[in-house]
């Protein structure tokens, strides 16, 4: 007996293009982004360069996180 099948649609749905994204598809591209951020302003030089207090403390808040 052979099983049957639903046919497609014809028209897309009416949000247009449907499909789910897996979460590592998501998370692993951030943390490739932001572990290679931390590799550009991780050494002391990087921080006489940028002058800016403001991204300073993000990298060093970043570091803190990926080092634990």
């Amino acid at each position: 007996m052979s099983a049957h099948t639903h046919p497609r649609s014809p028209q897309p749905g009416a949000g247009g293009v449907d499909f789910k994204l897996p979460w590592w598809g998501m998370v692993l591209p951030a943390i490739a982004f932001f572990a290679l951020l931390a590799l550009v302003f991780g050494s002391g030089d990087a921080h006489a360069v940028t002058g800016d207090a403001t991204l300073t403390h993000l990298v060093d808040r970043l570091q803190q996180a990926l080092a634990r």
